[in-house]
């Protein structure tokens, strides 16, 4: 899997910046890993939609990932793998953004986090369910 550079829309980056207020995360990577595993937690397949880039918010993949970066590229493959997505770089890099963005949008949307104890505990409830 080839996913290189990854560009975030002035809509996600907005999101991201609340979210940062909210809970004292100060790096995006952190928070874009938080919204992406709260996305593969979610059973159902991201809804397909336009991937907008037009912010000044990108990071490479190595980046996004940290020294985990090779962990979170298995989750993906085994994600599109489960969802039956033909493994390629394109689609590859489709699902990571439609998961990055659903996570992001289903933290932004989240009332109960106010601060870093209600992502702690938002990602508590999805482990157990």
């Amino acid at each position: 899997m080839s996913i290189e550079h990854i560009k975030l829309s002035q809509k996600e980056r907005e999101n991201l910046i609340r979210l940062k207020r909210l809970t004292g995360i100060k790096n995006w990577n952190t928070l874009c890993r938080w919204a992406f595993c709260i996305s593969l937690a979610n059973p159902d397949k991201p809804r397909r939609s336009k991937i907008v880039s037009d912010s000044s918010l990108e990071m490479t993949w190595k980046v996004f990932g940290g020294k985990h970066h090779e962990i979170y590229t298995a989750l993906l493959i085994h994600r599109c793998r489960q969802d039956g997505i033909e493994l390629n770089d394109e689609k590859m890099m489709e699902q990571f953004r439609y998961h990055l963005k659903r996570g992001i949008d289903t933290l932004t949307m989240d009332r109960e986090i106010k601060s870093i104890d209600g992502l702690h505990s938002r990602a508590l409830e999805d482990e157990a369910t």
